[in-house]
C-alpha cells in the first residue's frame, strides 16, 4: 500500500519540532549523568574495567529494549504513548541513581534508564518517518541526530559548569530529572500517529514472526552494521581518555572540566555534521555517503591506537569520531526505512537499533579491559580492523546494488 502524501516544502511539522525537543532535552539530562559518571566511579575505587561492564550491561539492556520497542511498535497502531513510556522510564532510572551508591544498584538502574532510552527508539524513529515522507528522510534524521547531540553538549557543560559551582556528583544526577521530564512532555503535547489522523488509512500490523516478513537485503544490511558495530565503542570512553591525558595538568577539578568540555566538543562536531549528513544521502546515495562515515571511524580508531596518551591526537580524533557518529547515526536509519515498507519500519529500526548495541556491547566490554590491563594501543587497532571489515562489507552491498 502507498504512504499518504506530504507536503515536502512543510515537513517541519508540530511532530517533528516535538521529537526533536524530546531528543533534545532527553539528552541533557543523560548526558549531565555520564559527564560525571567514570569520576563517580573513581571516587569510589573502581576503574575502566567496570566502567566497561557497566557500559555493557547498559548496551545489553538497550539492545533487548530497542528489539522489544519495534516489536510492539509492529503490533500496535498508536506508537506515540508507547514512545512517551520510554522516556518516562528513561526519567525515573536515571533521576534515582542519585537515590542509591551501591554499585549493583547503580549499575542496575543505568540498565533501566538504558532500556527505557533503547525501547522508545524505534517507535519515535517510525512517527518521524511517518511524518516526513521518503524524500526527507536524510534531512529528518540528521536534524533529529543534532539535536540529540546538542543536548549532548549541553548536558556536560551543565554538569560541567555545577560541579565546578560546588555541586556534589549526586546532586548532579538528580538535577537531569528536570530536563528528561521535559522530553516526556514534549512527546506527549507536540506529536501524533498519522495512523490516527483523519482521513489516513493504514493496514493493521502483519502477525507474521520477523524473520518471514523481513527482506534478505534488510538483513544483509544489518549484518555490516553488526559488523561495524563490534569496531565501534562507548563514547562514554573519550572522557576516560581525555580525563588519562590531561591527568598531568592540575587538581582533579580542572582535570573534569578539561575531560567533559572535550567530550563536548565531540558531542557538538556532531551536532554541526548531523543534519548536512542526512541533506547529502537526500541528494546523492545514503549508503555510500555511509560507508564514507565507516571508513572516517576506522581511521579514528587508527588515530587513537598510534597516539594513545597524547593530547594533540585526542583532539583529532575526538574531532573525525564526531563527524562519524553523525553520519552513521543519521544513514543508518535512513537507509533502513528507504529499504522497507511503512508496517515493516517499526520492527526494522528495532533491530537495526539491537545490532547497534550488540556491537558496542561486545566492544565496550573488550576496550575497557584492554584498558584496565594497560593495552589501549592493541584494544584500538584490533577495533581498526574490526571497523574495516565492516566497509568492506557495506561497500560490496552497494557493488552488488544490494543497497543504494
Amino acid at each position: 500500500m502507498t504512504e499518504a502524501p506530504r507536503t515536502s516544502e512543510r515537513w517541519v511539522t508540530s511532530t517533528v519540532i516535538g521529537i526533536v525537543l524530546a531528543t533534545f532535552f532527553s539528552d541533557v539530562g543523560h548526558e549531565m549523568v555520564t559527564a560525571v559518571l567514570p569520576f563517580y566511579l573513581a571516587g569510589v575505587g573502581l576503574g575502566p574495567a567496570v566502567l566497561g561492564i557497566m557500559e555493557g550491561a547498559a548496551d545489553l539492556a538497550f539492545s533487548l529494549s530497542k528489539l522489544a520497542g519495534g516489536a510492539v511498535g509492529h503490533r500496535v497502531r498508536r506508537k506515540r504513548p508507547w514512545a512517551a513510556a520510554g522516556y518516562l522510564l528513561t526519567t525515573l532510572g536515571t533521576g534515582a541513581i542519585a537515590l542509591v551508591q551501591a554499585v549493583a544498584a547503580v549499575v542496575s538502574l543505568r540498565a533501566f534508564a538504558w532500556f527505557g532510552r533503547g525501547f522508545r527508539s524505534p517507535l519515535r524513529d517510525f512517527l518521524l518517518a511517518d511524518e516526513v515522507g521518503p524524500t526527507h528522510f536524510g534531512r529528518a534524521y540528521g536534524i533529529e541526530r543534532a539535536a540529540d547531540m546538542i543536548g549532548a553538549v549541553v548536558g556536560p557543560l551543565v554538569a560541567a559548569a555545577l560541579v565546578w559551582a560546588g555541586t556534589g556528583f549526586r546532586d548532579v544526577i538528580l538535577w537531569s530529572v528536570l530536563p528528561s521530564a521535559l522530553s516526556v512532555a514534549a512527546i506527549l503535547l507536540m506529536t501524533r500517529d498519522r495512523n490516527a489522523t483523519k482521513g489516513v488509512v493504514v493496514p493493521a500490523a502483519p502477525a507474521a514472526t520477523p524473520s518471514a516478513r523481513l527482506p534478505r537485503r534488510y538483513w544483509l544490511f544489518v549484518g555490516g552494521v553488526l559488523l561495524f558495530g563490534l569496531g565501534d565503542f562507548s563514547r562514554t570512553f573519550l572522557i576516560f581518555l581525555a580525563a588519562a591525558a590531561l591527568g598531568h595538568e592540575g587538581g582533579a577539578g580542572g582535570m573534569l572540566t578539561m575531560a567533559v568540555l572535550l567530550y563536548a566538543g565531540h558531542n557538538l562536531v556532531s551536532a554541526l555534521a548531523a543534519y548536512p549528513a542526512g541533506k547529502l544521502g537526500d541528494a546523492h546515495s545514503r549508503a555510500r555517503i555511509l560507508v564514507a562515515g565507516y571508513a572516517l571511524g576506522v581511521v579514528t580508531n587508527v588515530i587513537l591506537a598510534v597516539t594513545l596518551g597524547a593530547v594533540a591526537g585526542l583532539v583529532v580524533a575526538i574531532v573525525l569520531s564526531g563527524i562519524y557518529i553523525a553520519v552513521e547515526e543519521t544513514l543508518e536509519k535512513a537507509v533502513v526505512v528507504e529499504l522497507l515498507p511503512r508496517e515493516q519500519r517499526s520492527l526494522g529500526l528495532g533491530v537495526l537499533a539491537s545490532a547497534n548495541a550488540l556491537g558496542d556491547l561486545g566492544s565496550s566490554i573488550f576496550v575497557g579491559v584492554m584498558l584496565a590491563h594497560g593495552e589501549g594501543t592493541t584494544a584500538f587497532l584490533v577495533l581498526a580492523a574490526i571497523g574495516a571489515l565492516g566497509v568492506g562489507w557495506m561497500s560490496l552491498l552497494i557493488r552488488r546494488g544490494t543497497i543504494r
